[in-house]
This record gives structure tokens, C-alpha cells and sequence, in this order.
């Protein structure tokens, strides 16, 4: 057998069919109620405390903080209305001994430099301003920050919430059991910043709900997505059904039902951590056993970017002694975990060139390895079946959550908004119980990237991405050649007139630059029974671009809002 006959025999064991994705979708449901009813299920699904979303019409200046790995990122949203922003951003390197500093409050006295002098750097005539007053600057007159905090953390309000455990290289054990918020206002007071930390956000959050502002509609947007490095939603659920938040009655009484919703946490990457449903090749397996967190995150372990390369490093392995062309040297780097990079996953999809290039050059640089165009072709076979797979079970999700949100079942009339809009006001109830959880954070980040070089062929590769890239007709991808610390003012759409649509905001570079994801998750969609084909004609995916820094803002504002009203009340 050649190598491209075994390429084939490893490329069939990654197929998923519509049968296994109707089963899937189901068990999905199934465990999503579960995390509705109590703690310590598959999925968390942990309360966020966000009952509001915009509608593309505020207006103002907010902040957004994102401390998600080995980067802080600091940036203002100016908020125009009619769905139009501009953002000014910056981003920094976490001094290594930060992350294992001795205290915590090093780190967070490190994060409020930053945003103190991302201040002097755009916003400067404001903080000037503020510092020359001599008088106290009231809060309502604070500019207002959103946290984006991506490490696992116990939300206890909007603007609350405490650390449960680290992960991604971190490790400052006097964190744990802290109050985030609390902590950093502390030290940009001590600065004399006049920011005021007004909420504390997931990023998935923040991809919904920047999502529900570019993209305003008849109906507001369902489900905020990530699939990049790690996977994960949220979604808008109705309070009645998060009973795990219902209050204990003593006297035997039935809890009250609030009305209202709330968007949700999924952490989805947990999803089947018993692999009664999720497929499990030996290539599957090998990845799970090396991993930092064996046995967890199983979903994303066949899902996000980082793991889609050590899946496509052990079938490569597989079929390498098969070549005569391509031997894997002792010294190759494909020996050692994460060696193939999420970047590789989508220029090997995209390289159509005569003689595949972009493949060869990227396995010769890479993993040191001498690929003739067959055995390029051998790899983009695994490539292409690996990456259909990750797209049919990320379309679980996806369908799963929709099918669950009851919006199929009237196409005549658009479904009525599930939460407020953001100037509206939801009455949440003051009983409801703070939801501690302990679910795993995305272990996807623990790794660091792989820093790739620029090589002769990435303008190419550039080019290809956005050629055979191209977004589905239902897939608006903001574009920008502008550098981050630029102002960038997004495109946006038009109001939706059709009726009955379903939104869903996604982000991250696997759905944003693999060819053939987005119609791979649509193919699943299709196969699920109360989906369908007309159903996933109302099935609107769109990029939410920086929802951990647009979303943030925008809850910024929300939490802004909430606080005039307790001052009224």
C-alpha cells in the first residue's frame, strides 16, 4: 500500500456521519439540562449575571481589559450608535516571573500600568483632567472597564466574582479564593486612574453580546462562539430554567419563577467526558494521554486549533513510514508535543497550488521534513479530514443549542427579543443563588503558540486564506489591515428584515480561516432532524470580531445602566 492508500485508510477513521451527529446533538441537550439543574455536570453551565443585550444604538466611551494567556491587552470602544464603534488597542507581553509572582497584587498593580498608560497614550486629556481636579471625581463620572478574565473563577454578580484555580503557565497560589474586581479597582485607585472596574466577563460573553450590537435584528443573537486555540459558548437561556439558581424554600413552599433570562457560560469543552457519544480514534486517545489534563475537555480536545495539530502530528506518524520520499528524521521536531501549529491547520486546507508548495515548505521548516507533492497531498488528506471532523462536532454544538432555544418552532413571526435590550430593564430577582462552579477552564493556552518564522511563502499563504477562505454567504467577516493600536471602525450590516432568523456570533481563527468549516458545520446542521434544510436557511453565523474587548466594553455600559438604576431605587 502506498502512502496515499494509508492516508485514506487514517482519513475514513475520522468520519462522522449524520447519524452520529443526531445522537450527539441529543446527548448534547441532555447534559446542557443537567448543568441547568445542578453543579459538578458535564457542563457547567455557569450563570453570568448578563441580562441585557444592546441594540446597536448606545453611545459612549468605555474600556475593555483582557488577561487570557501570556498577553494583557488593553483597549477603548467608542461607542457611535446605529451599530458603528471605533477601537484604539494595545497589547503587552506578561513579564514571565508575573505569572508565579510572589503576590497577586503584583500582577494586578502590572495590569493597572498598563491601562494607566494606555490612558496617557490616547486618552490622556482625561486623565490630566481627573488628576488636576481637586476635588473627588464622582463614579458616574469614572470611565467605565470591562474585565475579561479567561481563567476558571466563581462569578458572584456582574461586577464580582472570585478566582477558583489557575491555569496557562500561572501559578499564584495567594489568588485563589480573591475577589478580581475588588483587588484591581484597589490598585487603579492607588494610581490615581479614573477607571472604575465595572464588569468581569467571559470572553464568550463578550463575542455574544459585541455580536448582538454589529448585527441587530428583529430577533437578538442566540449564541456567542469561540473556535480558535480552545473552544467554548454561551447563550441566552431562560431564568426559569437555570433552577439550580432557584432558592431553597424551608417551609416547603414552591420557589417562586422569575422571569427574564440570562446569558450562560456552557464551557462546553467538557462536553461527554465519558466518550459515550464523541469519537475516539487512537489518534484521539495518544493526544488525551499526553495532555496536561488527561481525561477532561474532551470536546475540545477534537475541536480547538491547539489540538487539531497533535491530532494531525500522531496521524502523520501513522502514515510517515509508509513514504519512501518522507523520513522522519531522529532530531525532526514532530516528535515533541505541539509541534504542528493551528497555522499550519488552515494554509495546508487552503494551499491549492499545483504542487502544494505551501505544504511542503511548511513540513520542511516546521517538522524538518522532505515532502514530495504525494506526500503533500497525503498530509492535506488528513488535514482536510481532521478539520471536517472538528467542524461537523462543532455544528453539534451549535445545533444543539438551537434546537434546545425553542426558536425553530415558528417560522411565521419572528421570535420575541429573550432578553431586554440594553436600555430596557430586567427585574432579576434578588433571591437567586450565586453558582459556584469548578469547571475546567480551557487547558488550550497552557502551551505557549508555536512562533512561527515568516517564510518566503506567506504573503502567498496570506492570499490564499483570503481566496479560498472566503466567507459563507451567511459568514460577515470584518477585515482590517490596520494595526491593532490604530482606530478601527468595523463594517456592519444592515438591519435583517427576514423574518424568523437565528444569530449566532462566533470568532476565533479556526472558523475565520479554514476553508470549508463554516459549509462543514452548515452539512451537520442539515442532518439534524429539527434542523434540516429550511431550518438552517434561518440560521445566520456571522464573525464577532474581539468580543473580548468589544463585548467587554459593551457590558461595561450594561453594568453602568444597572448601577444608575440601584442609585434611583
Amino acid at each position: 500500500m502506498s502512502i496515499h492508500d494509508h492516508a485514506d485508510r487514517v482519513a475514513a477513521e475520522f468520519e462522522y456521519d449524520g447519524e452520529h451527529v443526531r445522537e450527539a446533538v441529543k446527548h448534547f441537550i441532555r447534559q446542557m439540562h443537567e448543568g441547568l439543574r445542578a453543579d459538578g455536570g458535564a457542563m457547567a453551565q455557569i450563570p453570568t449575571y448578563v441580562t441585557t443585550v444592546p441594540d446597536g444604538t448606545e453611545k459612549g466611551l468605555y474600556l475593555a481589559l483582557d488577561l487570557g494567556g501570556t498577553n494583557v491587552r488593553v483597549c477603548s470602544v467608542d461607542l457611535h450608535g446605529d451599530t458603528k464603534l471605533t477601537t484604539v488597542q494595545s497589547k503587552t507581553a506578561i513579564p514571565p516571573e508575573l505569572m508565579h509572582a510572589a503576590t497577586f497584587r503584583k500582577l494586578l498593580h502590572f495590569l493597572a500600568q498598563q491601562i494607566e498608560l494606555f490612558l496617557q497614550t490616547y486618552h490622556n486629556d482625561l486623565l490630566q483632567a481627573h488628576r488636576a481636579r481637586t476635588t473627588e471625581t464622582s463614579r458616574d463620572a469614572l470611565l467605565k472597564l470591562g474585565f475579561t478574565f479567561s481563567f476558571a473563577f466563581k462569578q458572584l454578580a456582574l461586577n464580582r466574582g472570585t478566582l477558583l484555580y489557575w491555569t496557562k503557565g500561572f501559578n499564584i497560589p495567594d489568588a485563589i479564593g480573591q475577589e478580581l474586581c475588588g483587588l484591581l479597582q484597589d490598585e487603579l485607585d492607588a494610581l490615581n486612574v479614573p477607571v472604575l472596574v465595572a464588569a468581569l466577563v467571559n470572553d464568550t460573553v463578550g463575542t455574544l453580546v459585541a455580536r448582538s450590537y454589529q448585527s441587530p435584528g428583529a430577533t437578538t443573537t442566540l449564541l456567542g462562539a469561540i473556535f480558535g486555540t480552545g473552544t467554548n459558548g454561551a447563550y441566552v437561556e431562560k431564568l426559569a430554567n437555570i433552577t439550580k439558581m432557584l432558592p431553597v424554600q424551608t417551609d416547603g413552599s414552591a420557589a417562586p419563577i422569575p422571569s427574564g433570562d440570562m446569558i450562560l457560560n456552557t464551557e462546553w469543552g467538557s462536553f461527554d467526558p465519558e466518550l459515550s457519544i464523541l469519537p475516539n480514534t487512537p489518534y484521539d486517545i495518544a493526544v488525551d494521554r499526553e495532555s496536561v489534563h488527561p481525561g477532561i475537555q474532551m470536546f475540545e480536545k477534537r475541536v480547538s486549533g491547539l489540538f487539531l495539530g497533535e491530532t494531525l502530528r500522531h496521524a502523520l506518524l501513522a502514515i510517515a513510514p509508509y513514504s519512501e520520499t518522507m523520513v522522519i528524521p531522529p532530531n525532526s521536531p514532530i516528535h515533541g508535543q505541539y509541534s504542528i501549529s493551528t497555522t499550519f491547520i488552515s494554509s495546508a486546507a487552503s494551499d491549492e497550488s499545483p504542487t502544494l508548495e505551501i505544504v511542503r515548505s511548511e513540513l520542511k521548516r516546521m517538522l524538518n521534513l522532505d515532502a514530495t507533492p504525494q506526500d503533500a497531498e497525503a498530509v492535506k488528506k488528513l488535514v482536510l479530514a481532521i478539520n471536517k471532523r472538528a467542524a461537523r462536532l462543532a455544528g453539534v454544538a451549535i445545533a444543539a443549542i438551537v434546537v434546545n432555544s425553542g426558536r425553530l418552532t415558528d417560522v411565521s413571526t419572528p421570535p420575541a427579543s429573550p432578553l431586554s435590550v440594553i436600555d430596557g430593564k430586567v427585574q432579576l430577582p434578588i433571591s437567586l443563588k450565586a453558582v459556584e462552579t469548578e469547571s475546567d477552564e480551557a487547558i488550550s493556552d497552557v502551551h505557549p503558540k508555536s512562533k512561527l518564522h515568516i517564510s518566503p511563502y506567506r504573503r502567498l499563504q496570506s492570499l490564499l486564506r483570503r481566496i479560498f477562505c472566503a466567507p459563507d454567504p451567511d459568514l460577515t467577516t470584518p477585515e482590517s489591515d490596520l494595526p491593532p493600536s490604530k482606530p478601527q471602525t468595523p463594517p456592519t450590516r444592515s438591519v435583517v428584515q427576514n423574518e424568523g432568523i437565528i444569530d449566532i456570533g462566533v470568532d476565533g481563527s479556526i472558523i475565520e480561516f479554514c476553508p470549508g468549516f463554516i459549509s462543514s458545520i452548515r452539512s451537520a446542521l442539515r442532518d439534524v432532524d429539527e434542523i434540516g434544510v429550511e431550518g438552517d436557511r434561518r440560521i445566520r453565523i456571522g464573525i464577532a470580531k474581539d468580543g473580548s474587548g468589544i463585548g467587554a466594553a459593551l457590558i461595561a455600559r450594561m453594568a453602568e445602566l444597572e448601577m444608575g438604576r440601584g442609585l434611583k431605587g
